[in-house]
């Protein structure tokens, strides 16, 4: 049963227009940048290059995942057809398991045919990259802002919520939280700021993604000599580890406080 719905999931995920226009949507802009790439001249170190693929890889990317996959979740809820769900043999962890799946496979295949138009522009041009760590943070980062997106749909109570809801998230993880470090940053000592901002790193997904995209690319040093340490621990085994245990922590987390919530509601119902 739990195959079947991820199967009915991702197709109609497949159909929808939203989707399919976040899908060309990004392969132009993807494809944009390579081509940037391809013209512009090499450059060493934190180039404009780099920035362009980390801002495609923070800003649009978690905005699609957290929008369509909360919409779908709380449409589910507010048409009803997550209680004609219920009364078939499929348990609260297959429904949100299924959501999620589905969202990021759907994801997936975007991710893919961007990276293909890439790797052909390549063997025409014979000069366009495709870093490693892209790929890899662009999958990480569809897998744990679609667990957000899914907990944010379960918190909705209809999809006109789950939009605004998504939006807010979206808005304090990549521009309000930064400000509001900021802020603070003006009347507390160094150090303290210095703690903080570490904190926030892992309390906050997004900034999290962006220093992993620092670490593992070798441009540590674009966050200055004050985070030494920090990146230092970082580029051990140990470091690797923590780094693994985090982003499972923010994949995981939102789905079972999701399923809890989801089963409190029915509970009420």
């Amino acid at each position: 049963m739990n195959q079947l719905f991820i199967k009915l999931e991702w197709k109609q995920m497949l159909r929808s227009r939203w989707m399919q226009l976040v899908g060309v949507l990004f392969i132009l802009v993807f494809a944009a940048i390579a081509l940037i790439q391809q013209l512009a001249l090499p450059v060493d170190g934190f180039t404009r290059q780099t920035a362009s693929f980390l801002n495609l890889l923070l800003f649009p990317l978690p905005l699609f995942v957290l929008t369509i996959g909360s919409m779908s979740v709380a449409s589910d809820i507010e048409s009803g057809w997550y209680s004609l769900l219920k009364t078939y043999p499929m348990s609260l962890t297959g429904y949100i398991f299924g959501k999620y799946i589905s969202l990021v496979l759907s994801f997936f295949l975007i991710l893919l045919m961007s990276f293909a138009v890439v790797l052909i522009m390549s063997g025409v041009a014979g000069s366009v990259q495709l870093p490693l760590v892209f790929v890899s943070l662009s999958v990480l980062t569809v897998l744990i802002f679609a667990a957000i997106a899914v907990l944010c749909g379960v918190i909705a109570k209809n999809r006109l919520h789950a939009l605004a809801l998504a939006l807010v998230v979206w808005a304090a993880a990549l521009l309000l939280l930064q400000y509001v470090l900021m802020a603070v940053g003006t009347f507390v000592a160094g150090h303290v700021t210095l703690t903080l901002t570490i904190i926030m790193m892992h309390l906050n997904p997004a900034e999290f993604i962006r220093f992993g995209y620092f670490l593992f690319s070798g441009q540590t040093t674009v966050l200055g000599p004050s985070f030494f340490e920090f990146t230092d621990f970082y580029n051990s085994v140990f470091g690797y580890l923590l780094f693994g245990i985090v982003c499972a922590a923010w994949i995981l987390g939102p789905l079972f406080i999701g399923q809890w919530i989801l089963s409190r509601k029915g509970r009420a119902e």
